[in-house]
């Protein structure tokens, strides 16, 4: 065991085995303490199956019972949860004051993302099957919204509806890029990225820092070409996107490790 992609394949194939209770790595001194409960036959054959060339140095009982395994996941969960609940409130309140249905379809996005933080925020240190589980809730949840979004383009293609304020749909979008761009930084920079939830996340993530753009460049023509016609492009776009994500996910939900 000598690098971050040599732990993260063991912590995925130790999550089938319930009897693990926390792993701590030294990779350093390609050492790895196991601490769990019963016989340790089925970890072994764990390692042996990995072809990493292990060896037992010991076993000894311990009498430690809480592990803080998690801290820099829920870290990274809750800050990328709070940054997507604050600009789902900015886009989403200034895109109803300026009539903008890029904005609007944007917050929505963000509110997405909300939820499946949430959600990925409870699978933290659950099993493999568990966070495979959050990831197919999240794609469900992404389609569901990608479709009342088309609904609503639709709505505002047939009935007229005033220009929206080009400026803010700018201003507020830039906002929302920085925002994003944070919190791909984080996530991005996360030991646990390989995680089905944390993969999510990180597509939601790239998903919005290109809708962020989109929207900009939907302000400019909004301005240029005196039409609400390309912020009701940019809106179908952005929930195609969505879908597009959403099935990513499900894809990733139904993956196995071998």
């Amino acid at each position: 065991m000598d690098c971050p992609s040599e732990e993260n394949l063991i912590r995925m194939k130790f999550e089938e085995l319930t009897q693990i209770k926390h792993l701590e790595f030294d990779l350093n001194h390609r050492e790895l303490t196991v601490f769990h409960k019963l016989g340790i036959e089925e970890i072994e054959e764990c390692l042996k199956q990995l072809n990493l060339g292990h060896k037992k140095l010991y076993t000894k009982k311990s009498n430690r019972q809480s592990f803080d395994q998690n801290t820099g996941q829920r870290k990274v969960l809750w800050s990328v949860l709070i940054i997507n609940l604050v600009f789902f409130i900015l886009e989403m309140g200034y895109g109803l004051v300026s009539k903008s249905m890029g904005l609007v379809a944007d917050s929505l996005d963000m509110l997405a993302d909300s939820f499946v933080y949430a959600i990925s925020l409870i699978a933290v240190g659950k099993s493999l099957a568990h966070k495979k589980t959050v990831a197919k809730i999240a794609g469900y949840f992404q389609i569901i919204l990608a479709l009342i979004g088309f609904g609503e383009v639709i709505r505002r293609t047939i009935y007229s509806v005033e220009f929206p304020n080009y400026l803010t749909m700018i201003i507020i979008s830039v906002l929302a890029l920085v925002g994003n761009a944070l919190c791909l930084y984080l996530l991005q920079k996360s030991k646990d990225k390989d995680e089905a939830h944390i993969k999510a996340s990180l597509i939601f993530t790239s998903n919005d820092v290109v809708i962020n753009l989109g929207v900009i460049v939907a302000g400019l023509m909004v301005y240029w070409l005196n039409s609400n016609m390309p912020d009701l492009i940019i809106g179908a776009i952005v929930f195609f996107i969505v879908s597009k994500g959403a099935i990513r996910i499900l894809s990733l939900s139904k993956n196995k490790v071998h």
